[in-house]
């Protein structure tokens, strides 16, 4: 019987006493109680069928409690942060802390993109069409929970292959008119943030506003960040069933890259540098409105209008690890750097409907959506920088490429659960997505004919979704989903004048596929193992042809690829009484992608890859770790470990001499944190990243931040201490 239990029957002890002694019950003071219990709320959940007005029944969901995780979150150390999900490919590129780097099942987890990512629903993308990447950056200390929806969501929230990640951020504390929260971390390599955040309500008005600013130099030379964060939520209730409320978030950040390394470099010292003029920094601003109404107890409605403006910014000397930046003996000076700026200016409408209806004895749910996205992205590359050492977009002269990349697009989806009894339930659903695309502009060694592009989308996608409960802790499920993903900006302009790009480009459109089994034994065991298959067609990439005796690079689909694997979540719970807990958990993914009817130039020759693997897709991803809890106190050792995988189409083996081809060698790290609750306001958390100074790398990378290797970090230590009232 728990502590709340028996403090609760002890008052009503007290009164039946007091009662009766005296028929007449009297005011008296009572013996002063303290309830106190442990909550130990490190456990993964999923959502519920019916989510917000989204359906989620018969679709793999996961809730990963951030809030609360003896975790580095300063660091977003996504290996941590995402430890209970099967599969999770997490990939190190911006510096620890600067991005989150994340996909599953062999998608590319360049900055989330193959994921529709957004903030307290509103949508993250840069831009959907030309640049689908989430540059913007919110501080982990910031969220509350993460939901993530794969494969077969691309119905009802978007396009992605991977399906849905939802970054929930802590909200107002409603019963005091000011609540406050600060933590502050320090850390190797020069390790500082610090996270500070208001909230609170007044009458019908509630707020939560938060600053964050982090600096770090970094695991490597010449590696250092300078990062910082606002964000302001403003909600009104006009009723219990009426809000409104506006968002308003910034992130940004300059990170110095401290360039590629060949294999040798790597070896020899994995935290040199070969660039110290290298910079980067996205600056992005996300505004938003969101209306929910609760219409009737059946009908709901939420209204998100949204924006995402800002810039991507670089400069850098550009070349392989082995192409030196060294001071021209003739000029004394360096030579100048290449000046790169993206600007978004994307904006998004979107209506959404559910409504909860009978059909017999039986409830059922639709859910409809009106989608509008209009993005103008502005790329302007190959300016000729200065020859400093300093964060400097100056240029001299024009740009080498002056592009504007125009995308709208409007989308409707509809999606029905139907209860055919208490126990089974099928969702059928579909969207359709028309909108067109066009490039205009400027590229110096293009004639003016070249340039142009226009690419009309016209997507149909249907999926079907289905759950059966077995009993109360067991239930299975299985569905399928069309999924596409629009052509690319970076896709379809030519790098040089013997490239050309198709002018019939297709976006990439396929499908996933999975069924799995969910449940919990009594309160000691639960787990969850799925199944997928995806189809990835009209990949994009290059060919060579030849026209008048000359042959050329040609961007053009280039064709499709496989994945299949099996997803095994577990976690027993073999102590879960009074003050203590320890569980033991693992996620694991066994996968294998390759290309179907594909071919590449390699080496000028248009070569059959058909058989080939996927890059950057390794066969094994295991996390396993131990938890433990003693009163406020929790610790969780956790060992990852993430098996070989090639970094090009080719499959290239043995590493090239520059580096920027090769094996990606499998790699196991141990990490271990703590933290501890104390005083009822303070939280103070420890932890050892990396804990055997394990040198690895995550991947070559075919494009930025540049080819080659890219060390991740080496053993860390972190400690913070967090404060609320």
């Amino acid at each position: 019987m728990s502590k709340f239990t028996l403090g609760i029957l002890a008052v009503l002890w007290q009164v039946a006493a007091l009662s009766a002694q005296d028929d007449t019950l009297k005011a008296v003071d009572l013996e002063h109680i303290v309830v106190k219990g442990y909550r130990f709320n490190e456990v993964t959940a999923k959502l519920s069928d019916v989510h917000g007005t989204y359906i989620i029944g018969g679709r793999k969901s996961t809730v990963l409690p951030v809030q609360d995780l003896p975790a580095n979150l300063a660091e977003k150390t996504g290996r941590q942060i995402f430890a209970k999900i099967p599969g999770a490919f997490i990939y190190d590129m911006d510096g620890s802390g600067n991005q989150v780097n994340f996909s599953t099942r062999g998608l590319d987890a360049h900055r989330s993109w193959e994921y529709n990512v957004r903030q307290n629903g509103v949508l993250l993308n840069s831009d959907i069409y030309g640049y689908p990447a989430s540059h913007y950056s919110m501080p982990m200390e910031a969220v509350k929970n993460i939901e993530i929806v794969q494969g077969t969501a691309a119905l009802q929230y978007g396009a992605e292959f991977g399906g849905m990640i939802n970054y929930v951020t802590k909200s107002a504390d409603t019963t005091k008119p000011v609540s406050f929260e600060s933590i502050n971390t320090v850390g190797s390599y020069g390790l500082f943030s610090s996270y500070n955040a208001l909230g609170g309500k007044l009458g019908k008005f509630s707020y939560y506003t938060y600053y964050q600013r982090r600096v770090s130099d970094g695991y490597r030379t010449n590696a250092r960040s300078d990062a910082q964060a606002q964000f302001a939520n403003l909600k009104y209730d006009f009723s219990s069933s009426l809000n409104l409320q506006f968002e308003i978030g910034r992130s940004e950040y300059v990170y110095q890259i401290p360039g590629p390394l060949t294999d040798s470099m790597f070896y020899a010292d994995p935290r040199q540098a070969t660039r110290s003029r290298n910079y980067f920094n996205p600056d992005i601003y996300v505004p938003s409105m969101t209306l929910n109404w609760q219409v009737s107890p059946a009908t709901s409605v939420q209204w998100i209008v949204s924006g995402l403006f800002g810039a991507r910014n670089s400069v850098e000397f550009e070349g392989f690890a082995d192409k030196q930046d060294v001071i021209d003996p003739v000029t004394l000076q360096y030579k100048p750097r290449a000046v790169n700026i993206d600007n978004f200016n994307s904006k998004t409408s979107e209506l959404r409907i559910l409504h909860q209806y009978g059909l017999g004895k039986m409830k059922s749910v639709v859910s409809a959506a009106l989608r509008y996205f209009n993005n103008d992205m502005h790329r302007r590359q190959q300016g000729k920088g200065t020859t400093g050492t300093d964060y400097d977009l100056t240029i001299t002269g024009d740009w080498g490429r002056d592009l504007y990349y125009k995308s709208n697009s409007i989308s409707v989806s509809v999606e029905n659960m139907l209860y055919i009894n208490s126990r089974w339930s099928v969702s059928p659903g579909f969207r359709y997505e028309v909108g067109g695309t066009d490039m205009t502009g400027y590229i110096a060694y293009l004639d003016e004919g070249e340039v142009p592009n226009h690419i009309d989308h016209n997507i149909p996608a249907f999926g079907i979704n289905t759950k059966y409960v077995i009993n109360e802790g067991t239930q299975v499920y299985a569905g399928i989903s069309q999924a596409y993903r629009p052509v690319l900006f970076k896709d379809i302009i030519p790098t040089s004048s013997l490239e050309r790009a198709d002018k019939d480009l297709e976006d990439a459109f396929g499908y996933n596929a999975e069924a799995g089994i969910s449940g919990h034994t009594s309160d000691w065991l639960k787990y969850e193992v799925t199944l997928f298959h995806m189809v990835y067609r009209n990949k994009l990439g290059n060919t060579v042809q030849t026209e008048d005796g000359v042959d050329y690079i040609y961007k053009t689909n280039i064709g499709d690829s496989e994945t299949n694997g099996i997803e095994l979540f577990a976690e027993a719970i073999p102590v879960q009484e009074k003050s203590i807990y320890v569980s033991l958990y693992t996620a694991t993914s066994l996968m294998k992608a390759v290309y179907t009817d594909a071919a590449i130039a390699v080496n000028g020759e248009n070569t059959d890859i058909s058989g080939n693997e996927v890059e950057s897709v390794p066969r094994w991803i295991s996390r396993n770790g131990l938890n433990i809890g003693y009163k406020e106190l929790r610790a969780t050792l956790q060992y990852s470990y993430v098996a070989k995988s090639f970094s090009d189409p080719s499959n290239v083996i043995d590493p090239t001499p520059n580096g920027a081809k090769g094996i990606v060698p499998s790699y196991g790290l141990l990490d271990l944190n703590f933290s501890c609750r104390f005083a009822g306001h303070f939280v103070a958390r420890a932890g050892i990243n990396n804990l055997l100074n394990h040198q690895y790398f995550t991947k070559r990378p075919l494009f930025y931040p540049g080819p080659g290797v890219w060390s991740s970090d080496g053993r860390s230590i972190v400690v913070s201490l967090g404060v609320k009232f």
